[in-house]
Parts: structure tokens; C-alpha cells; sequence
């Protein structure tokens, strides 16, 4: 049986999940910002703030902020996980009817939060926002990453869209999918459009960092590609596949070219560079399928040994957060009895 999104009447509160690693020059305004957004929509909130391990004062503030505003759930993890992972954390303990995912870095506008909010009224389940510009950043970063989506969309059968994000809002039906998907090896943007439901965009025009440095460096952003290609397509395999299955009928076809050869015209010396070439060749190409193999099978190595995605150092809950939990309590109690 199909089931509905929960219509706008029944929304009791709405969740702002926000992961932050060293970001203490852009907590204070990101909060001021955020809160303020937060108040003119007139509905319930909590804003879910996540310390993935922080070493600055960033942990500090999210502790102030939690101390005098009771609509603030803080959540700090054991040690740096990543923004992967610590945006999962949110996720899982955001109890919200409708959860906003955003960066604290103020790139992402919280202004545009009432838009997603009306997107979720119209019956979408994810709203998500889609850069028309990308201001602060230079242009190889923006050419990878239109390269990035392009070999993505080529081998992969899931529809990633271009130029987004994680900031959006999903649904409680759509975060309740997600949570169930448990790999180590995340990539949120795949998986946001994995689960499906209906989706919508909103075009807007991406700022600069307000304050700080970005933690996303060229290596990390290989990383990422990495995990997003090895985690929603098997085509490097495939592909390994093919470039061996070439080189062995060329090997083989030049074999019998070098066979005739003998046959007819005799075996003169043969020539050292180009025996060098072609040994240099074959090694690089059976060290390239070897190392496409062993990406998949560390990430198979990670997923057996079934660890938890993160540990909790602390966590203090907002209101929403307790009463959430409260009625989630009161309804065990309720079918238990029954």
C-alpha cells in the first residue's frame, strides 16, 4: 500500500541538522542567522548541531548555544569521523517532520529554508538546492566538479543532479529510509537521490566561505569522487575488464605477427626498447586492474567487520528532542499493553 507524505497541518516540528568541524570563526553569525530564519517560519523547531571532533572552540559554542536556547540539540562525537558520517549522526537523531540539512560555513543561505519548507507542503519529500553559481571558488574546482557529474551520471544508473550539495530538506518518511542504509563508505549525495520519492529543485546563487577556511581540500574531494564512482557503479571492474580483454587480443594478434615474421624473413636480434615498452605496458595495465580490485575490496573489508558509523562522546537534547522521545516512549507503552 502506498503511503503519503504527513500533510503540513500535522507538522509538530521542523529539524536543522548542522555538521561543523573547526568552524569558529562562522558558528556565532551561522546561528544568529539560522535562529532568526527559524522564528519567522511560526512552527516548532530544534537545530541539531554535530561536533565531528573538533580541536578549536567550536564545541564551546555549540554548548553556549545549547545552554540558553532550548530548541538547540548538541551532539559530540568521539573523535573526527568525517562529514559523512557526522551528517548520519544528525540524521539519526533529528526528530523533526521535516529535516534541513546545511553547512555551517554560511555558503548555503539559511534565508532560503522557507522555500524548502514550501516545496515540503507541496508534497515533495526531498527539495533540494541547485547552484547557479558557485561564488569563492576557483575554477579548476569548478570544472572537476562539472567532470565529476558527468562520469558519474555516465556510469552510474542513479540521477545525481549537478551542481547540488547536502543542503535541502527531506521528509520524515525520506529520512527514515536513509537512516536504514548503513555502509561505512558514504556518499550522501548518492544516496539521497537512491531513495527515490518525489524530488524538487531551487535554483540560487551560492556565496563564499563568510568566515574560515574550507576543510575540503584536492585530496579529499578525490576521496569523495572515489567513494561516490566505487559506491553506486561496478564500472571501473568492467572496464578493467575490457582494457585486459583488449591487451591480451593485441598481445596475442602481435604474437602471430612476430611468428610469420620469423618464419619468412628468419629471428634477428630482437630490439631491448621495445621489449622494455611492452613489458613497462602490460605491468602498468595488470597494476591498474589490481588497484581498481583492491578499492572494492577494502570497502568490502570495512563492511564485514560491521563497526558502528560513529560513538557519542555527549549529547544534550532540546525540548523537541525530549518530547519526541517522550511520545515515542508513551506509544511503546501503548502497544506493549495492548
Amino acid at each position: 500500500m502506498k503511503m503519503d507524505s504527513p500533510p503540513a497541518a500535522t507538522v509538530q516540528a521542523l529539524s536543522v541538522v548542522v555538521p561543523a568541524y573547526n568552524e569558529m570563526e562562522v558558528l556565532p553569525e551561522f546561528h544568529r542567522r539560522l535562529t532568526a530564519v527559524m522564528q519567522a517560519l511560526k512552527m516548532p523547531y530544534e537545530i541539531v548541531y554535530v561536533n565531528d571532533g573538533s580541536t578549536d572552540a567550536t564545541l564551546s559554542l555549540m554548548q553556549e548555544f545549547a545552554a540558553r536556547d532550548s530548541q538547540v540539540t548538541l551532539i559530540d562525537l568521539s573523535r573526527n569521523f568525517g562529514k559523512e558520517i557526522a551528517l548520519t549522526a544528525g540524521l539519526d537523531h533529528a526528530r523533526g517532520d521535516a529535516i534541513v540539512v546545511i553547512d555551517a560555513d554560511l555558503q548555503d543561505p539559511p534565508e532560503l529554508i522557507p522555500e524548502f519548507v514550501k516545496g515540503w507542503q507541496e508534497g515533495f519529500d526531498v527539495v533540494y538546492a541547485s547552484r547557479s553559481a558557485r561564488e569563492g571558488e576557483t575554477w579548476l574546482k569548478i570544472i572537476t566538479a562539472r567532470m565529476f557529474y558527468r562520469v558519474v551520471a555516465a556510469v552510474t544508473r542513479i540521477r545525481i543532479p549537478a551542481n547540488t550539495g547536502d543542503f535541502r530538506l527531506l521528509s520524515r518518511r525520506a529520512v527514515d529510509s536513509l537512516t536504514r542504509l548503513r555502509e561505512q563508505h558514504r556518499f550522501m549525495k548518492g544516496l539521497f537521490a537512491w531513495i527515490g520519492y518525489p524530488q524538487k529543485a531551487i535554483t540560487y546563487r551560492r556565496d563564499a566561505r563568510f568566515a574560515g577556511e574550507t576543510k575540503w581540500n584536492y585530496w579529499r574531494l578525490w576521496n569523495l569522487a572515489l567513494e561516490g564512482i566505487t559506491s553506486f557503479t561496478i564500472a571501473p571492474l568492467k572496464l578493467a575488464t575490457y582494457v585486459g580483454l583488449i591487451t591480451s587480443l593485441f598481445a596475442f594478434g602481435y604474437g602471430i605477427v612476430m611468428i610469420i615474421k620469423t618464419l619468412i624473413y628468419g629471428n634477428p636480434v630482437p630490439g631491448y626498447p621495445s621489449l622494455m615498452t611492452v613489458i613497462l605496458f602490460l605491468g602498468g595495465v595488470q597494476l591498474l586492474a589490481i588497484g581498481i580490485l583492491g578499492e572494492y575490496l577494502g570497502r568490502m573489508f570495512d563492511e564485514v567487520k560491521g563497526r558502528p558509523l560513529y560513538l557519542l562522546k555527549g549529547m544534550q537534547p532540546s525540548d523537541v528532542h525530549k518530547q519526541a522521545r517522550a511520545t515515542g516512549s508513551r506509544q511503546s507503552e501503548d502497544v506493549r499493553s495492548a
